[in-house]
């Protein structure tokens, strides 16, 4: 028999990862037992317990069953799914949308799709896993650039002609809160024949008045050099993925996408609950909402190590891996769940807490963490 146990290094006691068996209960997780108030959800406006939400899932349970059954091509193509791409893409002011099971789905399936050994990838460095994943897989040669330094990505552009060249950079930066220029990225989209793929997944539902992102609060929704792929599993608090982008690209993916092609379509009862979650987030009030709690907490946090961001996603870096595990321990031993981000999921030295806000939480919770913040020293 094989010996598999040493196949793996043993990773420090600050380096391993481990999976907390905790229920979320609304604002609140149980964690070993603990009862905390949350600030590490994606849920950015509380839809994934929402009782309207809640009950079209439901009704969709009764009426479809549980699980999809097939992939989209076999029986799997339910017409609700035809229906939620048609409103999406109307609502984000694209052609045609693309749903599909997961955000790493997505982003993997779109890029080798797209791309292939003759193809030129200019990748931020700081983008989500499922791009560099994506990039690697599509056997495309690789560029990446600073984070946001669109210089230097453009002397990229400059020296590596191609007939087939893409752009790739998250919206808003899933461990850093900061966003993309998408309006500059464009333009040297334009300048030097490329196409931008934008993952707005943590901009969806939480920038710009009306939710639709950061490529719709900059005005450049359906450009015809863009793709925006998101999620459901975050504001929407639903699960799967979208792609949007004009009807050919779109019809293109259909034909050429693997994660596509192999994979079980989504269930209905999800489906039903993410339309549901977009007919709330279009009233408005909850984006609202999240706007006044972010807004309040940046007035109130002057002086914490906080890295530059508007937007939901308020990291504190600390530096080192003990610094954090001390501190998200000891907001844990006042009630709060903020649990330390280490490498490899950012760079060496700068580990640190991620606070993510919500349209649930009450400026009281909020007003409590600050000073729980402030007392970790």
């Amino acid at each position: 028999m094989v010996d598999t146990g040493n196949w793996f290094d043993v990773l420090s006691e600050t380096r391993q990862r481990k999976f907390l068996a905790s229920q979320r209960d609304g604002l609140w997780i149980e964690v070993h037992g603990q009862k905390l108030l949350n600030f590490a959800s994606n849920d950015y406006l509380g839809l994934s317990t929402h009782a309207q939400v809640c009950a079209a899932a439901k009704t969709a349970i009764d009426k479809h069953g549980l699980g999809s059954g097939a992939s989209r091509l076999v029986s799997g193509d339910d017409p609700l799914l035809h229906d939620f791409e048609r409103d999406f893409a109307a609502w984000k002011g694209f052609e045609a949308c693309l749903m599909l099971g997961s955000g790493m789905l997505a982003n993997m399936g779109l890029l080798q799709a797209l791309a292939d050994r003759h193809t030129h990838i200019f990748s931020d460095k700081l983008n989500h896993a499922s791009l560099v994943d994506g990039a690697r897989l599509s056997g495309a040669k690789v560029h990446r650039f600073s984070h946001l330094d669109l210089n230097i990505l453009e002397s990229q552009l400059q020296k590596n002609a191609a007939a087939k060249r893409i752009i790739v950079s998250d919206g808003v930066f899933s461990m850093d809160g900061d966003a993309a220029d998408v309006q500059t990225l464009l333009n040297l989209a334009e300048t030097y024949e490329t196409i931008v793929v934008i993952d707005d997944a943590h901009g969806t539902g939480t920038v710009g008045t009306d939710g639709k992102g950061l490529v719709g609060q900059a005005g450049l929704a359906g450009h015809g050099r863009l793709l925006e792929v998101g999620t459901l599993g975050k504001a929407l608090g639903s699960y799967g993925a979208y792609i949007l982008g004009s009807a050919s690209m779109i019809e293109g993916l259909k034909q050429r996408m693997r994660t596509l092609i192999y994979s079980t379509a989504l269930p209905v009862c999800v489906l039903a609950g993410a339309q549901e979650a977009l007919n709330i987030i279009k009233q408005g009030d909850l984006i609202k909402k999240l706007h006044h709690n972010i807004g309040f907490f940046l007035e109130n946090t002057q002086g914490l190590h906080l890295l530059p961001s508007q937007t939901a996603i308020q990291p504190i870096l600390l530096g080192s891996d003990i610094q954090a595990l001390h501190a998200a321990q000891k907001l844990r031993e006042v009630g709060f769940f903020v649990p330390a981000i280490r490498p490899p999921t950012v760079p060496q030295g700068q580990s640190r807490l991620r606070v993510t806000l919500s349209a649930q939480h009450q400026p009281q919770d909020i007003q409590r963490l600050i000073e729980a913040l402030f007392n970790l020293g």
